[in-house]
């Protein structure tokens, strides 16, 4: 593609905007180098993630890399035991490579005009999340969790997440998954590439529901070979220009041209960021599934005649002047041809409905989040409502072929990056327009988990060290060497040296995978330890005993610091300043009391039932409400999920007549006290032997503007018909 002004309707959606400034686009790759020309002016920053290990690059291998990569009379294969022989270290070739991925897409999105590289919408805000990790490795799931939880945080109307994770099930993590539901339910564009792996094959996340997954097609119009195709990609995928792209690159200003679905990736990315923008010009707020509907209901069908595998095409190519005429109800004409754009369109398609392609029923209306920078409503404390997109997810960039995958790191090296964990509002609109309207969030590192506490002991010698000084166990009457990976045994011998607790790693895991790494600090360390070593050995109990416990709860804040386990996993650091906070769920001994309350208002309640109903609920609250407690939402859900342990007796009314949950909705409470953080859960409790009786709603008022969150005022409940 000679010029990204050949696409069809490009130059003339371009005379409309550029891009508006309100918006904020999320760009999940490599490191951007932010010193290069075609970003001078560009509103586009970066943070420094904690899962980042710091890499002092050499300026020299970067060009060295460079040189090698455009030896044209290579093969792909050549060129990479050139870069083999030239750049040994794994790491540093590996984090160089995704640098130079997250350099070019970035300026297909926001090159400036008059620069080497001219973007699609240079008029948009841009922050750069750097989510990749060295070697041959993908990327941790956990890590792109916890790098599109922080675009959420930071307010993106649209994320661009460069990870590309092939898959023949099309199954992702099951966090990941929630990660970007999440993104889409809070109103923000997910869009993903498709793959370079040459067939009927998928990547995560592009082939997760929602997504606007991209294909790329060829200058000649033909779908290219490379591009990954069929299942989910049938139904939610379109091809741009994917072949020739121009983009800047590490080290130098001269331009390269580059071929992929990553390239064609930022173009998609680009052309929703100007018909997100131009919403806001007809005074509307941004609607992230509208334009994701508007783009795929008015891709271009391959005509099998000119095509020889039309089922490449996925839903067609892109149809720029379609999808503008589906967002604004005019035809497409340069700025000054026709009509200016008005808010109510033309009068024959004053109303314009987007039938999306998203499986299942979703509101297209504006998500209300948090805006952790202010903007508070005068008269209410909570903070300002903010209006979103639809988050989208990108890919890695590849020059030919599977070779060269990306494995997306961060090298966090740059003199102007953001720290994560120290967002403010200066720093993320920093060479930034204020924005009217929508205000990003800021950044928060409290976090509010449930899950399972574990131990690892990060070494050999430390774990030799245990066996060598915890004492024998006798099993049937015979004296055994101990087990130091034995809950029990480990818990039984730190209940008598607790000070040996400070020599573990210990975990917070969900069911098997650890998430976070724990570390009590400040005065009350040792209280913490204790209350650790209590729950692991209760872990440890038989299921049946009144001491056992299933689950715990801990409430924190996330460290730049990350501490590697036995098994070579680096988790972030979850820094404990107090026991307040640590739950742990003794189910038996609540089920029984919850039983009893029962009986003193129903005489005649089946116990057998109650007890298995409300077992059942407290496990569908676990394993339905799982994420990693760092977004305000989630920190709400987690909280009224343990509230509602606490709240059992109120709730074994519904269940003791034989309703079960039905479903957890979590919104921003309209009221709260001043200078706070409020969130309304809702459990919806259903019949599901009478679909005609009316549904009991319980609901639970949270303020998590602190360490630990708290309930404000009392447990309600209603019934409604539906």
């Amino acid at each position: 593609m000679p010029d990204l002004s050949t696409i069809p309707g490009f130059t003339e959606l371009q005379s409309h905007t550029t891009g508006d400034s309100r918006l904020l686009i999320a760009v999940l790759d490599g490191s951007v180098d932010l010193d290069r020309a075609c970003f001078q002016g560009a509103k586009l920053s970066r943070i420094t993630p904690f899962w980042s290990e710091e890499l002092e690059i050499d300026p020299d291998l970067i060009k060295v890399f460079r040189e090698i990569n455009q030896l044209d009379d290579f093969d792909d294969d050549t060129k990479k035991e050139k870069l083999e022989a030239a750049i040994p270290d794994d790491r540093i070739r590996y984090r160089i490579f995704c640098n130079f991925h997250a350099t070019h897409i970035s300026s297909t999105i926001f090159g400036q005009p008059g620069s080497p590289v001219e973007g699609i919408a240079p008029g948009c805000r841009g922050i750069n999340i750097p989510i990749a990790r060295d070697g041959e490795n993908f990327i941790n799931p956990l890590n792109l969790v916890h790098a599109f939880n922080q675009a959420l945080e930071l307010g993106a109307n649209i994320i661009h997440c460069a990870a590309c994770h092939p898959t023949q099930s099309g199954v992702a993590h099951e966090l990941l998954e929630k990660a970007v539901r999440q993104a889409q339910e809070n109103n923000v564009l997910v869009v993903a590439p498709g793959g370079n792996d040459k067939g009927e094959c998928w990547c995560i996340p592009a082939v997760l529901p929602g997504v606007l997954t991209v294909g790329a097609y060829k200058d000649n119009g033909q779908p290219a070979k490379f591009s990954n195709f069929g299942g989910q990609y049938a139904k939610q995928g379109v091809l741009a220009p994917g072949e020739n792209i121009l983009g800047a690159q590490p080290g130098t200003d001269e331009a390269v041209r580059k071929k992929g679905t990553s390239c064609a990736a930022p173009v998609i990315t680009g052309i929703s960021a100007l018909l997100m923008s131009l919403q806001l010009q007809q005074g509307a707020a941004p609607d992230a599934e509208a334009i994701r509907a508007a783009i795929t209901n008015s891709a271009i069908p391959c005509d099998p005649e000119e095509v020889e595998e039309p089922e490449r095409c996925l839903l067609g190519k892109v149809n720029i002047a379609g999808a503008f005429e589906l967002i604004t109800g005019q035809e497409l004409a340069a700025k000054g041809e026709g009509s200016e754009i008005t808010s109510q369109g033309s009068e024959d398609k004053s109303t314009i409905v987007f039938i999306s392609s998203k499986e299942g029923n979703r509101e297209s209306g504006i998500g209300n989040r948090e805006s952790g920078i202010g903007n508070r409503e005068s008269g209410i404390g909570n903070k300002g409502n903010r209006e979103q997109g639809i988050g989208n997810s990108g890919e890695e960039l590849t020059e030919t072929g599977r070779e060269n995958q990306l494995t997306l790191s961060s090298d966090g090296v740059s003199d102007n990056n953001i720290t994560a964990n120290n967002i403010t509002a200066d720093n993320i609109t920093a060479n930034t327009t204020a924005a009217n309207n929508i205000v990003p969030s800021a950044g928060s590192n409290l976090v509010y988990v449930m899950g399972t506490v574990g131990y690892d002991f990060g070494t050999e010698a430390r774990r030799d060290s245990f066996k060598q000084l915890m004492p024998p166990v006798e099993v049937n009457g015979v004296m055994v060497p101990p087990n130091p990976y034995d809950a029990r045994q480990m818990g039984d011998y730190l209940g008598q040296n607790l000070y040996e607790a400070k020599s573990l790693i210990w975990t917070l895991n969900l069911e098997l995978t650890p998430i976070y790494a724990l570390e009590p600090v400040g005065a009350f360390a040792d209280d913490t330890y204790a209350t650790l070593q209590d729950m692991l050995a209760s872990e440890a109990l038989p299921e049946n005993d009144d001491e056992y416990i299933e689950r715990v709860s801990m409430a924190g804040r996330l460290s730049r610091k990350t501490v590697k386990l036995f098994s070579g996993q680096e988790l972030p650091v979850l820094k404990l300043y107090s026991p307040r906070g640590m739950y742990g769920w003794t189910i038996n001994t609540l089920v029984d009391n919850a039983i009893e309350a029962v009986r003193q208002e129903q005489q005649n309640a089946d116990e057998a039932a109650i007890r298995k109903s409300l077992t059942a609920f407290l496990h569908r609250v676990y394993y339905d409400l799982r994420n990693l407690g760092q977004a305000d939402r989630d920190r709400a859900i987690n909280y009224a999920a343990i509230n509602a342990f606490q709240a059992a007796e109120s709730i074994s009314e519904a269940v003791a007549i034989g309703m079960e949950l039905h479903s957890i909705e979590v919104e921003k409470s309209p009221f709260c006290r001043y200078d706070s953080n409020c969130w309304d859960v809702k459990l919806k409790f259903f019949d599901p032997e009478n679909g005609r009786r009316a549904k009991k709603i319980y609901r639970f008022t949270i303020d998590v503007i602190d360490l630990v969150p708290v309930t404000l005022g009392h447990v309600r409940s209603w019934s409604v018909p539906k």
